[in-house]
Parts: C-alpha cells; sequence; structure tokens
C-alpha cells in the first residue's frame, strides 16, 4: 500500500532536506575530516529520526490494532476475514518495528522498508475501520 499523503509529504521534505544539506556541506569552504564529521552527524540525526517516527507509528499501529480486534467480533464474513489480514499484517509491521528500533544498526534501506510497511499497515486499518 501506498504512503497517505502526509507520508509522502514528509518523505520528500526528509529527502530535499538531506540533499540540501549535503550539498551545503560538500560546498563549504571546510576540511575534509570536518565535512566527513558533518556528514555522519547528519546520518546519525536522520536514522534518529526514522526511529522516532517509527516508535510514533508503533504506537499508532497499537491503537489501531486494539480497535480493530474489538471490531472483529462485529463484522462477518469477507470483511472479517479482510479485517483479521488487516490486524495480522499490522502486528507483522508493529514486530518488524522493535526489530529495527532495538537493533540500533540498522541500514537506511531496513529503516525505510519498515517505515513503509508500518505506515501501510497504519492507512490500511485506519481505512477499514473508517468503514
Amino acid at each position: 500500500m501506498a504512503l497517505g499523503n502526509g507520508g509522502k509529504f514528509a518523505l520528500g521534505a526528509l529527502i530535499a532536506a538531506a540533499v540540501g544539506y549535503v550539498a551545503g556541506i560538500l560546498t563549504a569552504p571546510k576540511s575534509g575530516k570536518e565535512t566527513r564529521a558533518d556528514i555522519k552527524q547528519a546520518a546519525e540525526t536522520g536514522i534518529a529520526e526514522a526511529k522516532k517516527r517509527l516508535a510514533q507509528l508503533q504506537d499508532e499501529i497499537s491503537e489501531l490494532t486494539v480497535s480493530a480486534k474489538s471490531q472483529l467480533d462485529v463484522v462477518t464474513g469477507k470483511a472479517k476475514e479482510e479485517l483479521g489480514k488487516a490486524v495480522e499484517a499490522a502486528s507483522h509491521a508493529k514486530e518488524k518495528i522493535a526489530r529495527v528500533v532495538k537493533n540500533g544498526k540498522s541500514s537506511d534501506k531496513d529503516l525505510d522498508k519498515a517505515l513503509k510497511e508500518a505506515q501501510a499497515a497504519v492507512d490500511h486499518l485506519k481505512s477499514f475501520l473508517t468503514k
């Protein structure tokens, strides 16, 4: 599932900020050592922000999962099956977030994938619960 409009905007803003920051660093009159330290700091900051967003998504998934599980008793048929799958996907995304955040040394690719899966799970549960 795709990122929502807010997620797309946030991702675009984060990428634009990173590109601008790197361009600024590379054109600044600093030594190579200082530039590398600045790039390392920027990367650490980006990872910290991604982990913070993952933690927020994890909390949101927890809340939505509780709400969705209460709905499982009410819905029937195909809707119950689809909601069950959505809850299962959200639980899987939540577990993945916990592993990525706990690991502490995850790559940008792992963080990005976890963010996308978590946002997709949140969006799916929200769409189901608003029907």
